[in-house]
Formats: structure tokens, sequence, C-alpha cells
């Protein structure tokens, strides 16, 4: 299939891009929104940006021309890795203070730290673009097209609410009271009002339900863009993390959209490896594992983060393995999975247990940023099928797409649901299994989905999932489900800065609106910051 490719770029809220037909060229001119969306042909450009928003940081290669002028230029996944994993169990970062990440590998941030800012912002820049879109994307507003374009305007439409609501269940997830902006307050000078967790959980919910109805069905969507079965993803992890969102618990609603997304015909990958290197996106859509991804290209969607950062900064030629290992043209020695991660595998036989290990200590003894210690990973790699470099990563990145969502998350999100609900463990116990065979470990019991391990209710789905997700920026919205991320129920080397680990104040489980932010809008407020 054609991919969608990410090189035309919205320059603000406001002005807009001059547009080509053809998704392979750079932009030439610069138009007003008004006379872009006055010609259908333009529409997919302007979602196509905001498709981009996710893994660029500007509007030329690499994130030259940046976007936002508020951040530090890295692009949106760039922060969300950080943020999701540089204080959990899966991540040693080597540059402590050169990256400024000491504070987020710690637990000890507050409202001035620059990721936790630089992420708040990239949210809320990719809301302001799918806003714009929906903006110019109404029946009203399209009237005047063919039957056939406005149908075809109306299924970006419905990507659009869909790219919208993703933004704003990670802002959930991260801030959890948060101001809330839809494409109504375009042009108005009234600053947005704060939505508490559970009123902005209710709006994702029906955002997700309404869209996916005008989303392109799994089987019949084009490579690149999101599919139907991507909402039904995305709300089965919204209710799988209700409560701690203070919308009560939804377990029925995350098995039976996890479900639909099982019975939409994908499969199991086999060599678990093959979701992660540079021809990965032959992993996706039905009869693949790979649901929806971010498309990430050298030649069209270059990025210095995204998933260059995920396997150069895996890279360090002094300690760990050449860095023609993962078709790595130079290697950048940022990071290492902690020792408790490594501890939870089978080592000799999980497929999913992707480590170099020659010459490294298990654990960071001497510190984080010692690169002697802790493993190194080699789940992302930009080497082909067929073994070879996709790519010169110097000059271009890689050519590895990131899987948002993945057949295998599907099957632990309705176990998890179905243990914690008692029901249809059955049902449950069959899909961990055959994740457990395909991925060569033994298989388990009804009784290990639903033990108290170590004082952690259902503490095998913590482990399971830390398995089978590492380093895919789903670890500490896992850990904070489980009550692990702060509490003394599960410490870690280095939890809280401290060499044998320690719990922390519960606030590091929300983080901060930047306080530029604050001050920009009163309506807006931290709790215990």
């Amino acid at each position: 299939m054609r991919k969608i490719i990410y090189t035309l770029w919205i320059l603000s809220v406001g002005a807009f891009f001059g547009c080509t037909d053809d998704l392979n060229q750079y932009p030439e001119i610069e138009e007003t929104s008004e006379s872009v969306y006055a010609n259908p042909d333009n529409y997919i450009s302007a979602l196509a940006k905001c498709y981009a928003s996710f893994v660029t940081a500007g509007q030329e290669k690499g994130g030259g021309d940046a976007d936002l002028s508020s951040n530090n230029g890295y692009d949106y996944m760039r922060c969300y890795f950080n943020v999701q994993e540089a204080g959990t169990d899966e991540l040693g970062s080597t540059w402590i203070e050169g990256d400024n990440i000491g504070d987020l590998t710690f637990l000890t941030w507050d409202a001035n730290d620059p990721w936790v800012a630089d992420m708040y912002y990239r949210s809320y820049y990719s809301i302001s673009l799918c806003n714009e879109f929906l903006k110019n994307s109404t029946d009203e507003r399209i009237a005047g097209f063919t039957e056939t374009e406005q149908a075809k305007i109306r299924t970006y439409r419905a990507e659009a609410r869909f790219l919208r609501a993703l933004a704003y269940f990670h802002a959930l997830d991260l801030f959890h009271d948060i101001p809330f902006a839809d494409e109504e307050l375009i042009g108005s000078s009234a600053l947005p009002e704060e939505y508490q967790a559970a009123d902005m959980f209710e709006f994702i919910e029906t955002e997700l339900i309404e869209c996916s109805e005008n989303m392109t069905e799994a089987a019949s969507c084009e490579y690149g863009h999101a599919p139907q079965t991507a909402a039904w993803m995305l709300l089965s992890r919204l209710y799988l993390n209700a409560e701690v969102y203070e919308a009560g618990p939804h377990y029925e609603e995350v098995k039976t959209y996890a479900q639909k997304v099982i019975d939409a015909g994908y499969e199991l990958e086999p060599d678990y490896g093959k979701l992660f290197n540079a021809d990965n996106h032959k992993r996706v859509g039905p009869g693949n594992e790979i649901i929806w991804p971010l498309v990430v290209d050298s030649k069209n969607v270059m990025s210095w983060g995204a998933t260059t950062y995920l396997v150069c900064g895996a890279v360090d030629t002094d300690y760990g393995a050449p860095a023609d290992t993962l078709g790595v043209a130079s290697a950048w020695s940022m990071f290492r999975i902690r020792g408790e991660m490594p501890a939870l595998f089978d080592m000799e036989n999980d497929s999913r247990a992707m480590f170099y290990t020659d010459g490294q200590s298990q654990y960071m003894d001497g510190g984080v940023d010692d690169r002697s210690g802790g493993y190194f990973v080699l789940k992302w790699s930009n080497r082909t099928d067929a073994g070879e470099a996709s790519s010169n990563t110097q000059n271009d990145g890689v050519d590895t797409d990131f899987p948002m969502f993945r057949l295998a998350d599907a099957y632990l999100m309705y176990a998890e649901a179905a243990a914690r609900s008692n029901s249809d463990l059955g049902t449950a116990l069959n899909y961990v299994n055959e994740l457990r065979s395909i991925r060569n470990v033994a298989e388990v019991s009804e009784n290990d989905l639903t033990a108290t391990t170590e004082g952690i209710p259902y503490k095998f789905f913590l482990d399971e999932r830390g398995r089978e997700l590492y380093w895919e920026a789903v670890r500490r919205t896992d850990l904070i489900r489980f009550d692990a991320f702060t509490s003394n129920k599960y410490i870690w080397q280095w939890k809280g800065g401290v060499k044998d680990g320690m719990a922390v104040n519960e606030k590091y489980n929300i983080y901060p609106i930047p306080a530029t932010e604050l001050s920009a809008n009163p309506n807006l407020s931290n709790e215990n910051y």
C-alpha cells in the first residue's frame, strides 16, 4: 500500500503551508487556511501534518525550522518515551546532566522540568493541529465538494478526531486535570478551562466511540492511516486505566473493545524482533501483529527523536555491541535497562529478552550514568529482514516505525481485565498462553493470573507487560495502575535517587502543568507542586 508520507507541514494553527497533491514533496509557498481548505485535494496534506506532529519536530529534515520555539527541538515521541520510561525500572540514562534527564530518572522533577514542559506543549501542539483540521472539515465547510470528495474528507475528519483523542489521552494520563480546547475555541479570546480527569476521560471516550464509526476498517486501511481498530485499542487502554482517572472500573468495556480488535484478523508475529526492525511496516494490518504504527522514514519522515532515538540511543560502541549490529552508523551511548527488568525474563528461552550482556553487570551499582552497569537493549533496530542497514543513521535517521498498538497488547489488556473482574478467565488464559507460547516461554495457570505476588495483586500482568512491551512507552502507566510507581510495593535500583531505591511522594504519579502555562492561564492549577 502507498504510505501516507508526512512531509507537508502546517506552519502554525492559523497560518498554513502551500500544498501540492504529491505527498512526497516539500511545501513551496505559504497560504492561508481559507485558500488551503478551498481545495479538497489539500485535506490529505493537512491531515498528514497532524500525523507528522507525533514524530517530527519541525518543517525541515531532522526538525529544522522547529514547530515550537518554547521547547528544545525534540519531537513528541522522544518526549513521550522519556516521561514514560526514564523514571521506571526499564531505563537508565547515561547523560543525566547533559540531557537534563536526572529529575525524570530519580522522580524528583518540578513544574520547571524541561522534558515535562516539552511533552505538555507537544501534546497541545498536536491537539491544535487537529482542531484546525476539524474546524475546516465540517459538513457545512465541505458542502461544495463532490459526494466522493466529501466522503473521503469525512474519513479524514474521523482520523483527526482519533489523533486528537490520542494526544488528549496522553495529556490526561500524564497530567490528569488539564486544559480543554476544541475547534470551537479557535478565534476566541477566552482561555481554555481546566477539565477534571474524569471529565476528560468522558470526552475522550465519547470521541473515540463516535469517530471509530467513520474510520476505515482495518482490512482496507492504507498503511500509515489509523484504522478503526486503533480507536478500539485506545478505548481499551483508556478503560483499563479508568480508575486511575477517577472514572471507576470499566473492565467489561476493556474486554469488549480488546475482543473487537482480536476478532479483526490480526495475528501474532512469531519473530519478535521483526516487530521493531526497519522492515516492520511489513507487519502492519490484518494477518500481522501491528495494528497501527507511527511512520518513520529516513527519506520522508526523518527525525532525531521517535525510533531514531531508541535505536541510536541504545548503541554504545565502548561497552555495548558494535554499531552495525543494529544498523547504525554511529553510537549515541544514551541508555541501558535497569537490572530488575532482565530479572523478569527466562533469559535462555524468552525470545523477547533482546539484551546485550557481554562484559556488563546486570545492575547499575556504580550509578545510573555508569555505562558498565545495566544491559543494553537490542530490541529496536535499523536492520532489514535481510540483515542489512536500511539507512545512514548519521545523516538520515532510521527507517523503523513505532508500533503504537499491537495485538499482543490487546491479548494482555483483555486478560488483565478478565482477572480483575473475575470473569472469562478461560478465554483470558488462552490469550496469555497463546502469546507466551509464540514467545517461547512456559504456559501459566489461572491462579497465576489472579495471584497477589510480593504484595501486588495481579502482579503477573505487570511483569508480563514488562516482558512484552518494554521500551514501548507504557511502563509508567502500568506501574501507576498497579500502585507500584511511587510506593514501596515495588522498589528498583535508583528509584528516588538512592542506590537501593526507595518510595517517593505519591504526587509523582502525576506530572505538573508547566509553570509557564500556569502563569499564562489562571484557570489552571497544580495540586501538590
